[in-house]
This record gives C-alpha cells, sequence and structure tokens, in this order.
C-alpha cells in the first residue's frame, strides 16, 4: 500500500497549492519614481546624499616591523564631528586594521573579521596569516561590491613570513606593499613618507616618520586633524607607541619666533 506524503511538503511544492499571500514572503513591490531616464534619476540622487569622508591614514614595512599612523578627525563633508575617533581597529594581538572612508563600515567590518581570524585559530591551532586575514576580508567586501558600502583600509600585522601590509578597499580590491597612505590627506603624507623611507629605518625613526608625515597632512589638509596616532607591529604584536596632538606637534617641529627671543631674554 502507497502512502501519500504529500501533505508534508512544503507549499512551494505543492502543485496548485502555492500562494504568496497565504505564506507571507511576496515580493516586496515599491512604486518608481515618475521621471524618463530612471538610471539617470538613481545617479543624480546618490550624488546629492554621497558624503564626503576626510581622514589621513599611512603604513609602511621596515626591517624591523609595521608602522601605522593616523590621524583622529571625523568630517561630514564641512562639518568635523569629532576630534578623538579611533582610526586604528585591533583585530587581535598581532594583526591592526585602519579606518579609511565609511567609519560604521569599516569598524563593523573590521571587528567581523576579527571574528573570522578567531574562528580560523579555533579549527586550525594556529593563528592566521596577515595575507589570509586581507583575503578574508577583500572575499566579505567583494561580496557587497555596489552595495555603497565605503572602505579603504591597511591590515597590517607580523606572521611566520615576516612583516606584512595589504590595502584592501570596498570595491573588494586587495595589495600587498611596503608603504600605503589611504585618505583625503594621503597626498601630503606620501610626500614626506617618500622622502624619508628607507628599509633599515630603527624603530624610532620609522616612529618618528609616521608621526611627522600625519602632522604634515594634518597641516595641509582640513579634513584631517586631532591627534596623530603610532602603532608598532613586531615580532611579539603591536604596541601603541605615541598620540599626540597635532597642535603641539606644530610648535615642536616649527617653534615661533617670539617664542625663541623670550627664551633668548630668559638666558640674558
Amino acid at each position: 500500500m502507497r502512502i501519500d506524503m504529500s501533505l508534508m511538503d512544503p507549499p512551494s511544492l505543492q502543485p496548485g497549492r502555492f500562494d504568496e499571500a497565504d505564506v507571507g514572503f511576496a515580493a516586496p513591490s515599491f512604486p518608481l519614481p515618475a521621471v524618463k531616464d530612471l538610471d539617470g534619476f538613481q545617479n543624480a540622487a546618490m550624488e546629492m546624499v554621497k558624503p564626503a569622508h576626510g581622514t589621513t591614514t599611512l603604513g609602511f614595512v621596515f626591517e624591523h616591523g609595521v608602522i601605522i599612523a593616523v590621524d583622529s578627525r571625523a568630517t561630514m563633508g564641512p562639518y568635523i564631528a569629532s576630534q578623538t575617533v579611533k582610526k586604528v581597529i585591533e583585530i587581535n594581538p598581532h594583526l591592526l586594521g585602519t579606518m579609511a572612508g565609511g567609519a560604521a563600515d569599516c569598524q563593523f567590518w573590521q571587528r567581523n573579521l576579527g571574528k573570522q581570524c578567531r574562528l580560523h585559530e579555533l579549527e586550525n591551532g594556529r593563528r592566521i596569516s596577515v595575507a589570509g586575514a586581507s583575503k578574508l576580508l577583500a572575499n566579505t567586501l567583494f561580496s557587497y561590491r555596489g552595495m555603497g558600502l565605503s572602505i579603504g583600509t591597511m591590515i597590517a600585522g607580523w606572521d611566520e613570513t615576516g612583516p606584512k601590509l595589504f590595502y584592501v578597499d570596498s570595491e573588494g580590491s586587495r595589495l600587498e606593499g611596503r608603504r600605503f597612505s589611504v585618505g583625503s590627506g594621503s597626498t601630503y603624507a606620501y610626500g614626506v613618507l617618500d622622502a624619508g623611507y628607507r628599509w633599515d629605518l630603527s624603530v624610532e625613526e620609522a616612529e618618528e616618520l609616521g608621526r611627522r608625515a600625519i602632522y604634515h597632512a594634518t597641516f595641509r589638509d582640513s579634513a584631517s586633524g586631532g591627534t596623530a596616532s603610532v602603532y608598532h607591529v613586531g615580532p611579539q604584536g603591536w604596541t601603541k607607541v605615541s598620540g599626540d596632538d597635532v597642535n603641539e606637534l606644530h610648535y615642536k617641529y616649527y617653534p615661533s619666533k617670539e617664542e625663541g627671543k623670550e627664551e633668548a631674554m630668559v638666558d640674558a
């Protein structure tokens, strides 16, 4: 005897019994704008609401590790929203990520990357490589390409192959290199970075190079400012070296003539 089991099938598999209204997952429909050129209208609307971002982040690899330096200013077009944004995401004790673009996008997806790195470590019994972590992030962002994300990040760390630095953005691009700078002030930072970079820099020289590059970018770029934070990634993990107010750095690098006169008068 054959038993009819069709009653146990989901509604979508029962011929003649599927009704979107009954099961409650009908595709939503929205009225389209009453315009002739819909694509042109959408592109114009996106440009009108597209936020303007501003920041300066940089990273470079040298003999003793990786230096990451960032500013801390967040802007919304001409409006300075914050001077105290932490633009370095501490993914794990051996990996760092930087923020450029949308703050929420960068924070969310890099924290998501931290979770993926931890799961990899638990499953495989070893720490993920810098290349592997950057590839995970690039794959994730590629799957959301064209959906409005705004991310330009660097992934820095030290693994079994030594110090590594990768650039990853919201289009799914992934590049390995020795020097990167991302953000509206990156061209100014590159000028200082390219002039002072050497592979055999000491740790102190490298930290000062990153700090000075961020300072000069904040001096020229109105969307960058706040504090210049410097991190060093070595064989034992990352350490935060300093966080200096860029206004104080200005008077440190270029003391005013009045101060020099006052010091001379005191000495006299």
